[in-house]
């Protein structure tokens, strides 16, 4: 029988093979392409050499409807946030990677806030994620990109525990690009990442004495330091819907109200669907009853 170390490692390069053929294949896609904003694929595969066993073993995520992905024409994915930091978005972004025979890299919108921390900016940008304004989404579109964006925003992922689940307003940007270049909407719904920090208060007022989008206070963030802001091991589902397309005869810019009712129509689905799936929401550490390092040796 293998030892842990040797299980481990076998898991490891197993995953590196995985990964490793899957961002051949998105070189293939894009390496005579030029990125505005240095898109490089070995940064991208460095960091899902690290973070798909995270999103494997830890969050052990499981992905519905994928056969709902178009797959000869681009499209903009539209997403609830959760979880205080935007770990949902790289779940989402590593499952359109990983979890299907072709990849696909969704180019997510960031906040302006991350791109003001050099580190993270740099990383950021580099594996695929961009500056969210209409510009930036606009030419990703043009050049046959598909987009991740999350319309509720910083008030979607920074929500205290009582407002869990709760959607926040949609923004009407993703909706008018979507009739401007007449590209489908793809609803998905993250159910598990608002457990990531199960109990959170955010505090307005250290949000402004730092200068920060938000501040959440944990039971453990920020007395025990970084440590505190390790994400629990909550297990995530991500359901993605039947894309929808943009209302015939109506132009991108058209007046507010009319785009806010197909944007409310939107929000619906991911309400909806919200509303049916967290009632069969996995418990924080469902999959790790009896747990088996032996389990951890993959499946060809």
């Amino acid at each position: 029988m293998a030892s842990v170390s040797e299980l481990i490692e076998q898991y490891l390069a197993e995953v590196k093979q995985k990964v490793s053929t899957q961002t051949d294949k998105l070189r293939l896609k894009h390496e005579k392409e030029h990125d505005p904003w240095g898109l490089k694929i070995d940064t991208l595969e460095t960091a899902l050499n690290i973070f798909y066993p995270i999103f494997e073993k830890y969050f052990r995520v499981r992905v519905h409807g994928m056969e709902n992905i178009p797959k000869k024409k681009n499209f903009i994915a539209v997403a609830n946030h959760s979880g205080q930091l935007p770990i949902d978005g790289a779940l989402i972004i590593a499952a359109f990677i990983m979890e299907q025979k072709s990849p696909l890299l969704l180019r997510a919108m960031g906040e302006r806030f991350l791109f003001k921390v050099p580190f993270l900016a740099k990383a950021a940008t580099q594996s695929g994620t961009i500056l969210g304004d209409r510009k930036n989404c606009r030419y990703l579109l043009e050049h046959g990109h598909s987009i991740l964006a999350f319309p509720e925003g910083i008030k979607g992922i920074t929500k205290s525990t009582q407002d869990f689940y709760k959607l926040q307003s949609f923004t009407h940007g993703f909706y008018r690009l979507a009739l401007e270049k007449q590209v489908d909407v793809l609803p998905i719904t993250v159910i598990g990442a608002e457990e990531f920090y199960p109990y959170v208060y955010h505090s307005k007022e250290l949000a402004s004495l730092f200068n920060l989008p938000s501040f959440p206070i944990t039971p453990l963030f920020p007395l025990a330091g970084l440590l505190g802001a390790l994400p629990m091991p909550s297990p995530v589902d991500i359901y993605i819907g039947k894309p929808i397309k943009p209302k015939k005869g109506l132009d991108s810019n058209a007046p507010k109200s009319e785009i806010y009712a197909e944007v409310q129509k939107v929000k619906a689905k991911i309400h909806n669907k919200i509303k049916k799936e967290l009632p069969k929401k996995r418990q924080m550490f469902d999959g790790w009853e009896n747990f088996d390092l032996s389990k951890w040796e993959r499946k060809s």
